[in-house]
């Protein structure tokens, strides 16, 4: 064998393995880019881009647990002491779309009481867009205006309803003037959430829903709100004007409100009783209302982390409450709070001192 021929045998074979060991080769993909969450700070802090998506969530909730010395809200309680463990999650999504965010707000709620099984609750779930808002929260006749004072017990003088459907519209003209119109839930087979409810009234077929409207403006530190709410069922109503003031380090508030008809109870003046105590063993209209209701309260910042409140209402029925307290945050986001609150009836002749101290960490 010459050389030449070695040579191209050579080759050949080495061609061969070569091809050989390249149909049999296995190719490793590609490893996938990690992909890192990314901050949404268009619609506030918290808020971050679910992954493969344009859509922004935030994740938050609180953890509460408070013990209660007697029952401001009723004299006739038996409660002497009672401990109350909340614990509350937050989901809130926003998208952006040609008509503004499409948002939505979820809350769920678990309580558990001394000697009782925690018990679960859908709070709030709704969906907003456009300033149109759809589904459960609390009544626009008290978010609307912000509520009562900075206190626990704040609503011992009924305020107004709570969680309930509705279907809402909120203008903002950005120049400090709102206004809302609200079509809420009459739940007219119910016997409490309106007062007079389907056995009383034989309105089980009632279909009307209840209206809420409202108007506000607000220029610096001040703030002046109007709402009212119309009962479908009880076919009366109540209206409440609030003025506020933001100073800094003090801010106060002073709210009143006024009764269609002061014999009798609605939805937007009427009573957590209801006939339930010794104030209103007979009536409950003696625990309304009457014709008008008033609130008052003030927080003063006593140093960047104490603050003192106290809030004082009263009624054309003459139940009287005045409750104060001390908020503490010793670190950021931790709450402990003390407070006591006095409430009379006249109606009843009777009083209850009660008492809260409570622990609640947000997050």
């Amino acid at each position: 064998m010459n050389i030449r021929s070695l040579l191209l045998g050579t080759a050949a074979a080495l061609a061969g393995v070569s091809g050989a060991q390249a149909a049999d080769a296995v190719v490793a993909a590609e490893p996938e880019s990690l992909q890192y969450v990314r901050i949404c700070d268009a619609y506030g802090a918290g808020y971050f881009f679910i992954p493969g998506t344009e859509t922004c969530l935030k994740i938050g909730g609180r953890v509460r647990t408070e013990g209660e010395w007697h029952d401001a809200y009723n004299a006739r309680s038996n409660v002497g002491t009672l401990w109350h463990t909340r614990a509350e999650l937050n989901l809130d999504t926003a998208t952006d779309t040609e008509y503004g965010p499409l948002k939505t707000n979820l809350v769920l709620r678990w309580d558990w009481q001394d000697g009782g099984a925690t018990s679960t609750k859908l709070l709030w779930g709704n969906i907003s867009l456009a300033g149109f808002t759809v589904g459960k929260l609390d009544s626009q006749y008290n978010l609307y205006v912000g509520y009562a004072g900075n206190v626990i017990n704040d609503d011992v003088i009924y305020d107004g309803p709570k969680e309930l459907n509705q279907f809402t519209y909120k203008y903002d003209a950005g120049n400090g003037f709102t206004a809302v119109v609200s079509l809420e839930d009459s739940n007219s087979a119910g016997d409490t959430s309106s007062y007079g409810g389907a056995w009383r009234t034989g309105k089980a077929d009632h279909y009307a829903p209840d209206v809420v409207a409202g108007a506000g403006y607000t220029a610096g530190a001040w703030a002046l709100k109007v709402i009212g709410g119309y009962d479908s069922v009880v076919e009366e109503g109540a209206i409440k004007a609030r003025i506020d003031a933001d100073l800094g380090v003090f801010k106060a508030f002073l709210m009143g409100g006024w009764n269609t008809d002061g014999d009798k109870l609605n939805k937007y003046a009427g009573s957590y009783l209801n006939g339930n105590s010794a104030a209103c063993p007979t009536n409950g209209a003696d625990c309304g209302w009457g014709d008008w209701a008033f609130w008052t309260g003030a927080s003063y910042q006593l140093t960047p982390k104490l603050q003192a409140n106290t809030q004082v209402a009263y009624t054309d029925s003459k139940i009287f409450a005045a409750t104060a307290n001390v908020a503490w945050r010793p670190v950021k986001e931790l709450l402990i709070e003390p407070e006591v609150s006095y409430t009379n009836w006249d109606a009843a002749n009777t009083d209850q001192w009660a008492g809260v101290l409570r622990f609640e960490r947000k997050f």
